[in-house]
């Protein structure tokens, strides 16, 4: 068996045992889904004349799927380098690609069932979501998204020690980013001082391009700009999280 094969069999044997983290991996975007779901059935935004759930749904999934990844990614880091086994990793042949390659079909993974499941709730009567004709363009939005928070969740688990480290860091990214690129609720009902700002986010270019191929908000134009927007930061994140990217505390 090849390193890469041992090390994604390792990692899928470990989240799959770990069935706490995977319950609420899946379990936590749903539960926002719900929630906001129910407090704005049947509204629409005003600004737009669109249903809320048009704008819910894709935000929703998107900050699920760009959270698991940043998270996911931060704590395997910090705890196999607490533990020494990036250290015993690092003296044999395995490349630090093969490690990071490992996480990332796992990533891809989760992320893709993640999508799955969720839209199959939105779409029940109770939450009433309409899939666009271009909704298989959200695939490749997604593994983009995947692609680019991964990479930030590399950075965030290589510099922090312990788990509350990465929780506090991961949270202090994501949820700031999350109301600022509107994914709770649409940037068309903000400030147009906080729709300017949303544009340095990632997870903005992740909300539009999956809401324009899942609900037909935008056209393909969109999609491209969410696509483009995503690939150029996955490469400042990738380019970093090698750069910092550390295989033992004691270095």
């Amino acid at each position: 068996m090849s390193a890469y094969a041992a090390l994604s069999e390792a990692g899928y044997r470990a989240y799959t045992r770990d069935k706490t983290t995977l319950f609420f991996t899946f379990a936590f975007p749903l539960l926002f889904l719900v929630v906001f779901g129910l407090i704005f059935s049947g509204q629409t935004v005003e600004e737009s004349g669109r249903p809320y759930i048009s704008y819910i749904a894709p935000g929703v999934l998107s900050w699920g799927v760009a959270n698991a990844a940043v998270f996911g990614v931060g704590f395997v880091l910090m705890q196999w380098r607490r533990d020494d086994l990036l250290r015993v990793i690092r003296m044999t042949p395995t490349p630090l690609t093969t490690v990071l390659g490992s996480r990332y079909v796992l990533s891809i993974g989760i992320g893709l069932i993640q999508a799955v499941l969720f839209v199959a709730v939105a779409l029940l009567p109770a939450f009433g979501l309409e899939l666009d004709a271009g909704w298989p363009l959200a695939v490749p939005v997604l593994v983009l998204g995947i692609t680019a928070f991964l990479a930030l969740g590399v950075i965030v688990g290589s510099f922090a020690r312990t788990p509350e480290a990465v929780a506090a860091v991961a949270n202090c990214l994501m949820v700031p980013m999350a109301f600022l690129s509107g994914s709770f609720f649409p940037l068309d009902a903000m400030p147009s001082w906080m729709q300017t700002l949303s544009w340095i986010f990632p997870l903005k270019y992740l909300n539009d391009g999956v809401s324009a191929a899942l609900t037909g908000s935008g056209g393909g134009t969109d999609i491209a700009v969410g696509a483009a927007g995503l690939a150029a930061f996955a490469v400042v994140f990738g380019a970093l999280a090698l750069k910092t990217f550390r295989w033992s505390d004691r270095t």
